[in-house]
This record gives structure tokens, sequence and C-alpha cells, in this order.
């Protein structure tokens, strides 16, 4: 005769055993995971270039200048404070993702994929066609957060040559290049000082490719 313990194995089988509290947990966390990487992205994909354009000239700022959707063409084609207040959104915006992404309390590779999601949602924007900026400003939000004294003391030396040269380029290179080896002589983590070097290298392929599609386009 079976007892009660085989009669719950077959009930179990022909009904279905219920999540154990350890399933629903896992599965809690990687919707949890996938929530706040997508909210990074939206995020990122804000416009902000776009929105100034629109409301300030009524014109669609990648038709302006160079096309980028960032600071620095806001900058030259809307004016010097509404560059500099786009700016100031754009690294809020990263800076934003990596903050909400620590306070839903995720693995720190979540977080570092949501810091990545934003600066990717800032250069192929889901919100206007995947046409955006090449994502510095929102680049130093990011590690503004992760971090912050390597971005603070190398962020006043680049401003410094911004405001002496007016090259964005040099201001990014002084700011970006050093980072990793000024983060890591702080005693930064290993794997916050591979993001340091990721993420400017993500920058650098945007600038490269839409450079490179612009030299392509026919006069």
């Amino acid at each position: 005769m079976a007892d009660a313990t085989d009669l719950k194995s077959v009930g179990e089988i022909l009904v279905g055993s219920s999540p154990t509290p350890g399933t629903i947990k896992i599965e809690h966390n990687i919707a949890m995971f996938y929530l706040i990487v997508i909210l990074g992205y939206l995020l990122g994909s804000i416009p902000t270039a776009y929105i100034a354009g629109r409301l300030i000239k009524g014109k669609d700022i990648r038709e302006m200048g160079d096309g980028n959707v960032g600071a620095q063409n806001a900058f030259r084609q809307l004016g010097a404070r509404i560059g500099v207040t786009v700016g100031i959104v754009d690294v809020g915006k990263g800076a934003l993702a990596i903050l909400v992404a620590q306070a839903a309390n995720i693995p720190q590779l979540a977080i570092l994929a949501t810091g990545a999601a934003a600066i990717i949602g800032h250069n192929w924007p889901v919100f206007i066609g995947f046409k955006g900026g090449r994502g510095e400003a929102t680049t130093i939000g990011v590690l503004l957060i992760l971090v912050t004294q390597p971005v603070l003391i190398l962020g006043a030396m680049a401003a410094a040559v911004l405001i002496k040269t007016k090259n964005v380029v040099l201001a990014s290179v002084v700011l970006f290049l050093p980072l990793s080896l000024v983060s890591w002589w702080l005693g930064v983590s290993g794997g916050l000082v591979a993001y340091s070097i990721g993420l400017p290298c993500l920058v650098g392929l945007t600038h490269y490719v839409r450079t490179r599609q612009k030299l392509m386009r026919p006069a």
C-alpha cells in the first residue's frame, strides 16, 4: 500500500508542484534586472538637445550643424546657455540611471549594465529614430556616481582645458584617457576600472562611426 509520501509525490506530478520561495525570488530579481536596464535605456533616450531645438527655434537639431543630438551641437546652434543646460541634463540622465539602479538593490553587474544602457539610449534613442548624440555627457554622469573622486579630479582639469581651448574633443581626452589609471591609483575596484575604460571606448566608437558615415555621404 502506498504511504503518504508516495501519494504526495503522485499529487505533485498530477497537479504540479508549487514554486519554492527561492525560485520566486530569483524570478523577481531577473524581472527587476530587465526592468531597471530598460528604464536606464529610456532615460538615456530622452533627446534633450532635440527637445531644446524644437522649443527654442522650432527646428530639428539633427538638421543643424553636424547633426549631433548632443550638448556640443546645441551649444553651437542654440547658444551657450542652452548648450550648457543640455549638457547638464544629459549628465543627469546618466547619473539618475545609476542612482535608480542602486536604489533597486540589484547586483553590481546589473547596475553597470544600466549605465551602459543609458549611454546606448542617448546614442541611439528610440524616441527619435535611433539617431542621437555621442554620449560624452551621459558617460560622465554614469561615471560620476560610480567613480566619483577620479571623475571630479580629472573633470576639473578637463573643464579648464575646455574653457581655454573651446575644444570638446581635447577636453574629453583629458578626462577619459587617464581615468582608468587614476581610478586604479585611488583604489577603485578592478571591475569599475575596466568599466571606466569600456564606456569611453563606446563614446569613441560612436564618434568614429558617425564621422565615417558623414564622410561617406554624397555631397
